[in-house]
This record gives structure tokens, C-alpha cells and sequence, in this order.
């Protein structure tokens, strides 16, 4: 057990610059993308941006919501801004970086205010709006690995003071790491089938 323990370890090490890396990149084309087209609507509220595939699957629909400007600018801007950072940080890992504890720490609570904000929007986008934007769905599914593989990491280093009972659940996590976050997407992707099986049963 111990032994399986600590290959875990060490695949979760080394894997994560390159999933950083890869989460940074993906995330960041997709913001970048919608930030573009947000513009040119917000020129031109006429455009048709590529991402209007249906009526439900749309990013127009999504850009001329409340919703999408949370903060009082787009939405895709913190996108822009924090894959951006998050690449960053990945290729400094690549060069040999080493982080002290507070930094991982500070890291994971950033990535966790993402995934709160990120299923926040997943509720509006299929509970309220009704609509499904692609590069946000894009965003979505990066999102959700970054901060539960850093999260991991964290237990691995031990960063995080857990009590007895929250390591058990802990060393737990870290056996199940890659079954969790499959679960976790396959969760959130169910529940779209579901709301818009009405829409999917036309397709077949």
C-alpha cells in the first residue's frame, strides 16, 4: 500500500508542469478566443461569432448576459489573465523552480475560487441561461484538473495541516486521483445530457 502510495507520489510530481502547462494553454486560447469575439460584438452587436453553432449551443447568446460580465468587464478577461499566470508559473517549474509551501497554498486557493466561479457559471449556463457556450465549456473542463491536480500535490508535500481523520480521506484522494476528477467531469457531463436531452434526441 505504502509502496503504491509512493508512485503515486511521484507520477503527480512529475506530471504537473506539464499539465499546468497544457490547462494554461488550452484555457488561454479559449478565453483569448471569446475575448475577441466579445469585442466585435460589443462593435457590433450584428456579428455572428463562429461559436453559434445552435440555438443551443451558442456564445453569442451567452455574451449579452448579465452573467457574462460578473465583474463589470468580460468574463473571458480573467480567463486571459489567469491561464496567463498559470503558464507562467508551469514554465518556471520546467526551469527548475522550487515554491515554498504559502506559494502552493496561495496557488490552490486561487485555482479553488476558479472552480467555485466556474460552477457557478456551469449553473447559470444550464439552469438559467440555457445556453452552452464552447469555449466556456472549454474553460470548464481545464479548470477542474488544474486545481484538483494542485490540490493533490499539496497532500503529496505535505502542505496541508490535516487532522487525523481529513488525512485518511486525503491518502484516499491520492490513490483515487485520476477515478475522481474522471467522475467529476463525467458528473457535470451528465447532467448536460440530461438537461438537454430534448435538444441531443434530435441529433440521433
Amino acid at each position: 500500500m505504502q509502496q503504491n502510495k509512493q508512485e503515486v507520489e511521484h507520477v503527480v510530481s512529475r506530471m504537473l508542469p506539464r499539465l499546468l502547462m497544457f490547462v494554461a494553454v488550452v484555457g488561454f486560447l479559449a478565453s483569448f478566443i471569446l475575448t475577441i469575439d466579445t469585442i466585435k460584438h460589443l462593435k457590433n452587436p450584428a456579428y455572428d461569432p463562429v461559436c453559434n453553432i445552435s440555438p443551443l449551443i451558442s456564445c453569442g447568446s451567452v455574451m449579452a448576459t448579465d452573467q457574462a460580465e460578473v465583474l463589470g468587464f468580460p468574463n473571458p478577461l480573467i480567463g486571459v489573465v489567469g491561464f496567463t499566470m498559470l503558464g507562467t508559473i508551469a514554465f518556471a517549474m520546467f526551469a527548475g523552480a522550487r515554491f515554498k509551501r504559502w506559494f502552493w497554498l496561495t496557488l490552490n486557493t486561487g485555482l479553488l475560487t476558479g472552480v467555485l466561479f466556474v460552477h457557478w457559471l456551469i449553473f447559470q449556463s444550464v439552469f438559467v441561461l440555457e445556453s452552452l457556450c464552447p469555449y466556456c465549456m472549454v474553460s470548464w473542463a481545464v479548470i477542474i484538473p488544474g486545481f484538483w491536480y494542485v490540490t493533490i500535490y499539496n497532500l503529496v508535500e505535505n502542505n496541508l495541516n490535516l487532522t487525523k481523520s481529513w488525512r485518511r480521506l486525503g491518502n484516499f484522494a491520492i490513490r483515487h486521483h485520476f477515478d475522481i476528477v474522471v467522475v467529476w467531469l463525467l458528473a457535470i457531463l451528465v447532467t448536460i445530457l440530461i438537461k438537454f436531452w430534448y435538444y441531443w434526441s434530435t441529433l440521433l
